[in-house]
């Protein structure tokens, strides 16, 4: 049975943590103060944990005295620095939210969304010392339907986490890695992404701004625009076969019954899910910021 680190957060986080613990002797946790189900699991089965930022030593201050086979980092918020990475005896290695080279980055799985991938996944690599670089140990690949939003796409990711942890895990005990050198002339990077991001503007394509919206769709803070000041936020689009007039403008109503109608530089869209509440439109108005304080 190997011995092992584990460093995670959020509810991803956890439920591969569970599910290590059931096979393995975990030594420490390392995770961040608002992943309360982590702390709690910690607490009531007296496994040491460090709950922060683990930068400037104070990760590895915490760790150093004990001694691991391998840490798995499962959905950890924070970059980790050398000292850490150079504490396991046989491996540390990383779950990342896409197919590396691609998508090195913060959530991955939504900015391959916006960008129309019909395809994404999960890979396990080692860690080293540059962001998503390091040696490729397996990836499991999972599709992109029409309809997925971010939050479903993660929900795929959960049930295949566990099994890629399991895997490397088993590699790991039975001397059988094999790693891939990541090819840099494929990698792409997208940064982290904040709710103040996801503004539509509205000279986009109809096919991009629904892949904006259910990228960013509930439980996600959301997609939005402003209507008379006020912001509205979107959670679902459809393509819509109204017809658009020569005078009317990207963003502007083009009828409000059954649905809100909007043109877009290529056609229209149905606002199919609204999450803001109240709100009344009226049609030849426009979506816009131009009245946003």
């Amino acid at each position: 049975m190997l011995t092992i680190g584990v460093l995670c957060s959020g509810g991803l986080g956890l439920d591969t943590l569970l599910k290590i613990a059931n096979e393995h002797t975990i030594q420490f946790i390392l995770t961040d103060r608002n992943s309360t189900g982590i702390i709690d699991f910690a607490t009531k089965n007296n496994i040491p944990f460090y709950a922060g930022n683990p930068r400037k030593g104070k990760g590895y201050d915490f760790i150093k005295s004990f001694s691991v086979d391998v840490i798995a980092s499962i959905n950890y918020l924070f970059l980790i620095e050398e000292d850490i990475i150079n504490h396991a005896n046989e491996l540390i290695f990383n779950i990342h939210g896409s197919l590396l080279p691609k998508y090195r980055g913060r959530t991955p799985h939504v900015w391959a969304i916006i960008n129309g991938e019909n395809k994404a996944g999960i890979t396990a690599h080692i860690i080293d010392s540059g962001c998503d670089t390091g040696k490729i140990i397996h990836q499991i690949e999972i599709a992109i339907d029409a309809e997925d939003t971010g939050a479903i796409i993660l929900e795929k990711y959960a049930r295949a986490y566990y099994p890629l942890v399991k895997k490397v895990l088993d590699n790991v005990a039975n001397n059988q890695l094999n790693l891939t050198i990541q090819n840099e002339e494929d990698a792409t990077y997208f940064g982290k992404r904040t709710p103040v991001d996801g503004e539509i503007n509205w000279d986009w394509t109809k096919e991009v701004i629904r892949n904006w919206v259910r990228a960013q769709a509930n439980p996600y803070p959301g997609a939005f625009t402003f209507y008379n000041n006020q912001k509205i936020i979107i959670d679902k689009v459809s393509f819509s076969k109204d017809k658009t007039l020569k005078n009317q403008v990207n963003g502007e109503i083009v009828k409000t019954e059954p649905e809100v109608i909007v043109k877009t530089v290529n056609g229209t869209i149905s606002l199919d899910v609204i999450r803001t509440e109240n709100c009344t439109f009226a049609r030849g108005n426009k979506f816009d910021n131009e009245n946003r304080k």
